[in-house]
């Protein structure tokens, strides 16, 4: 093979730091450009919190106006009045008349031009309070299953053997009230080496100590099955004819009511249906999981990154970024006016590249901002009827239709939409909710499939509960209303609505 010299002409595209840097912010959500911009502010000397209250004016101290109005549509009203170079003229006419300050600005005078459109203060929405915005899940200690189960414990005469084996049974329980081991392996944990055997503890004893915690409160922890559970909690109350039945009921025949064969069960019971609806009444009011009343899930709270809200007088739909998410930064004007211009020091090295590296990062969350603005309003503009009346107005939309509308990539819109919330008058919703594709009707129309989805939830909600709607009588019902949809679709919204099929839902009167 003989090798050879060739010229090729060719285009490529080049990730620069700036652009990797403005793609990754605009695909953050709220809580993580928050530490964002934390880790930025602790490693970059330039940049600092603007905290209210010691803003001037003569500061050039201002915000991006981050409100639209859908008549004034495409337009992101921009009121940063003043460059770092006033800023660093303020702090440099405050100074003494004897030092070199004078001269050092005029020199950088002519290099105002660090960037034209870059402005000492940029807000990324968000105030001083938002330090003890999660004050409610801050250093907040709330007891666990296990915590209140060792407390009662602790207040029950046990001898120190089954104390021992009450320890293991406690540790073996889940969030839900659940024992995860059975009785034998608890039995043989508790055994140590070199024991004698007639020390060794006999799974009797383990399920003696495990009936006591089962009387304990949660009434019924430590269940095995879910029959076990739900019996250990009838026990507790009065014995009357209705609880005897809903006892056998769990005992014997809870595959039945699983499958709400009620025939079968009223058959071999020889009851009438309404001692089953009484008994089935009573069932209902047990809880299968009572250990998650202890310990509850810690709530995730959703911090919108948009405002949505109708102007009354006007009668326009306005969108605005929420002014709480993120802290206010600026550029530090002590530190820029220490920026020399011809020296070249390591010092002044360090300085200049920080301020470039705040410049670029300013600008990336400014252009996240106005990213996120554009797409919101194209979304509150083609979503109103679903803004005035609810899923059931939602409109067929998908990312091609935003992209081709504002000029950018779907990869864009598809990373601004995920994990980013908007405050409607209907409710908190990601911005991924607003797009579903769409089914045709029988005039030519579309309607969105979360429309569809609404619909389907709205017909089984006012269903007779002992005549259930079928799937296949669903689909006759939205074809009444033009809507053609198959069965198998019909089946698949309901499953993602988490709705049961109509056998399950089926209720005695």
């Amino acid at each position: 093979m003989k090798l050879s010299l060739q010229l090729k002409l060719g285009q490529q595209l080049t990730m620069t730091p700036q652009l990797q840097q403005a793609i990754r912010l605009l695909q953050l959500s709220t809580l993580d450009l928050q530490h964002e911009i934390h880790e930025v502010l602790e490693s970059n000397p330039m940049l600092e919190l603007a905290e209210e209250g010691n803003e001037s004016s003569s500061d050039g101290e201002n915000a991006i106006t981050e409100n639209t109005d859908l008549s004034a549509r495409g337009t992101l009203e921009d009121n940063l009045d003043n460059s770092i170079n006033q800023l660093v003229e303020n702090k440099a006419t405050s100074t003494d008349e004897n030092t070199s300050s004078d001269d050092w600005l005029q020199q950088n005078t002519e290099d105002s031009a660090w960037d034209d459109s870059f402005k000492d203060s940029y807000n990324s929405h968000s105030s001083s309070s938002n330090i003890d915005y999660d004050f409610e899940s801050r250093d907040s200690s709330e007891d666990t299953l296990q915590d209140h189960l060792r407390w009662q414990l602790n207040l029950t005469h046990l001898s120190d053997r089954d104390n021992a084996i009450g320890e293991i049974i406690i540790d073996a329980i889940d969030a839900n009230g659940c024992l995860t081991s059975d009785i034998e392996s608890i039995a043989k944990s508790c055994h140590s080496e070199g024991e004698d055997e007639t020390d060794r503890i006999e799974t009797d004893e383990v399920l003696a100590v495990l009936h006591r915690i089962q009387r304990f409160d949660p009434l019924g922890v430590a269940y095995r099955t879910l029959s076990e559970c739900l019996l250990v909690q009838l026990e507790q109350m009065s014995q009357c004819n209705t609880v005897l039945n809903a006892k056998k009921i769990i005992g014997e025949y809870i595959e039945l009511l699983g499958n709400r064969d009620y025939a079968q069960i009223m058959r071999r019971l020889r009851i009438k249906e309404s001692s089953l609806a009484a008994a089935i009444g009573v069932i209902e009011n047990l809880n299968p999981r009572p250990g998650s009343d202890i310990s509850p899930r810690p709530s995730n709270y959703i911090i919108p990154d948009v405002l949505v809200k109708k102007d009354i007088q006007s009668g326009q739909w306005r969108v605005e970024l929420n002014p709480e998410i993120a802290p206010k930064i600026r550029i530090n004007a002590e530190y820029a006016a220490l920026i020399r211009k011809t020296d070249t020091s390591e010092d002044n090295t360090y300085l200049k590249n920080n301020l470039q590296e705040a410049k670029w990062f300013m600008k990336s969350l400014q252009s996240r901002n106005e990213t996120l603005m554009k797409v919101s309003v194209e979304i509150v503009e083609r979503q109103q009827g679903f803004l005035e009346h609810g899923d059931e107005a939602m409109k067929p939309l998908v990312l091609n239709d935003i992209a081709t509308a504002i000029g950018m990539h779907e990869s864009t819109i598809s990373r601004v939409t995920t994990q980013k919330y908007m405050n409607t008058p209907q409710g908190n919703f990601e911005l991924k909710y607003f797009f579903s594709s769409h089914v045709s009707t029988v005039d030519g129309g579309e309607r969105s499939s979360t429309a569809i989805r609404a619909i389907i939830r709205k017909l089984i909600l006012s269903e007779d509960s002992t005549k259930p709607l079928s799937d296949s009588k669903i689909t006759e019902n939205l074809k009444q209303r033009g809507i053609h949809v198959a069965r198998r679709t019909i089946a698949k919204y309901r499953e993602a609505l988490m709705i049961p099929p109509s056998n399950e839902r089926k209720r005695l009167r």
